[in-house]
């Protein structure tokens, strides 16, 4: 795929974001597939987009130990 099509398939996924951030766990693991993808093949990511991974990363491995503790 080339790099304009990733650049479009991510504001796409922005654009979910915005208009329903309902889904937060499946928008995370899209954009973390896009952005492994982009690392595998070379490509740069932008620095607001590595922290946008980085920021869902902690959110949810906070989130995750959490819901187990209440199971």
């Amino acid at each position: 795929m080339a790099f304009e099509d990733y650049k479009a398939e991510i504001a796409l996924l922005l654009s979910q974001i915005d208009n329903d951030p309902g889904d937060e766990h499946e928008i995370h693991m899209r954009l973390h597939t896009l952005l492994n993808t982009l690392r595998a093949e070379g490509l740069p990511i932008p620095d607001d987009l590595r922290d946008l991974e980085d920021y869902l990363d902690r959110q949810f491995s906070t989130d995750g130990g959490e819901e187990r503790s209440d199971a």
